[in-house]
Formats: structure tokens, C-alpha cells, sequence
């Protein structure tokens, strides 16, 4: 099993504290949420290729760097992943946008999709798959399966915190797909929550606790 890549900067790993704590209020945690997933993407978007474009600055002609190929797309798995993607938005306001809606079934927890739309030529763009928690992996696995059937071929996920069964379920069935993530936690309960984790990040975000 591939470990995910973890974040592990000052900055994101202080805010990810005070996110953590059951007395912060939904406000800030929204923006403590914007901020770190500002801080993840640098390292995510490491990779983006580039190419060399002609212009011309107040001194000279010279040619320069910019990237190159289709915008890239940020999967939003519903609704948790939204806060994510803002943050994201901010530091690449260009990318396209795409939304996978999923909810967790309180029977098997098994990912139940209930809207799907994402911009076309997905081949063709680095694919990037946001949701604040991996737990059981089931909606990851479930997003992953459908942005594929869309024909995305470079993709990433992206997660705030994750559990180590949610990680080795997404390697084993999408072991194509890197893993991004501020931290690895303990485990899920028996609720299959993470420990500690920080809670329902939908709840927190959206103050429906």
C-alpha cells in the first residue's frame, strides 16, 4: 500500500489544530478550511506542466513560463468538498469546476450519487479530486469511479485528514491515484468516524450539527 503524501507544513498543521477542536465555531472553521486548503494546493499542483510563451516586460522581450494545456478541474465531492475548492479557487481562479454528489447510506455506508456534473475533455486536464475526510474510502472510491468513466486519466485526491482503512481502500481500487492529505489519524469508530479527527466536516462547515 502506497502511504499518502502528507503536508506537513507550520502553517496548515496549526490551523488543522484549532479546526480540530469541538469549540470552534462553523465561521471559522469555513475559513481556517479555506486557508489550508490554499496552503495543500501549492504542494499538489507541483507537478503542472508548463511551456515558454513570447512577451515582453517594461525592459525587454523574453520568453517565459505559463501553463500549458487545459485549465485543470477540481472535483467537488458534495457538500463537504466545496470548502475545499474555495480555497483552491483562490490560488488557481482559472480552474474548471466539477461536482460529484454523494451521501453516505446509513445502512452499508455505501456512497449513494445524486448529482453529477463536470466540464467536458476531462482526458485532457489534471483532474483533481477534493473532500475534507477519507474514512471508509466508500465516496472517494465512488467519485474516482465515475470522473474515470468520464474519461479523467491524471487525477489526484485530496483529503484534510484521513483514516488508514480509508487509505487502503482507495489504494486498492484506485492504486493509480496519489493521495494528499494534512494528516494521518488513528483509525475510524465504531461509527466509522475518524479518531480524533475533527467530527462531521459537513456539519461543521455548514453549522448543521
Amino acid at each position: 500500500m502506497s502511504q499518502p503524501i502528507v503536508i506537513d507544513h507550520p502553517l496548515i498543521q496549526h490551523k488543522l489544530t484549532i479546526m480540530r477542536k469541538k469549540e470552534t465555531p462553523p465561521s471559522l472553521f469555513r475559513e481556517l478550511l479555506r486557508e489550508i486548503s490554499f496552503l495543500l494546493g501549492y504542494e499538489v499542483t507541483r507537478h503542472l506542466r508548463l511551456h515558454n510563451i513570447d512577451i515582453e516586460t517594461p525592459v525587454a522581450k523574453t520568453s517565459k513560463p505559463t501553463l500549458a494545456g487545459r485549465r485543470m478541474c477540481i472535483h467537488s465531492i458534495l457538500r463537504a468538498g466545496d470548502g475545499l475548492m474555495k480555497g483552491l479557487l483562490d490560488l488557481n481562479p482559472t480552474a474548471k469546476v466539477g461536482h460529484i454528489g454523494l451521501y453516505r447510506s446509513h445502512e452499508d455506508l455505501h456512497a449513494v450519487e445524486y448529482y453529477f456534473k463536470v466540464p467536458p475533455h476531462l482526458d485532457e486536464r489534471f483532474n483533481l479530486v477534493v473532500d475534507p475526510m477519507l474514512a471508509t474510502g466508500n465516496s472517494a472510491i465512488a467519485a474516482l469511479d465515475r470522473i474515470k468513466q468520464a474519461g479523467a486519466k491524471d487525477i489526484t485526491f485530496l483529503c484534510l485528514l484521513c483514516a488508514p482503512e480509508g487509505v487502503k481502500a482507495l489504494n486498492n481500487a484506485h492504486p493509480d491515484v496519489p493521495i494528499y492529505t494534512a494528516s494521518i489519524d488513528e483509525r475510524l469508530n465504531e461509527k466509522s468516524y475518524i479518531v480524533p479527527g475533527l467530527g462531521d466536516a459537513g456539519d461543521r462547515i455548514f453549522g448543521t450539527l
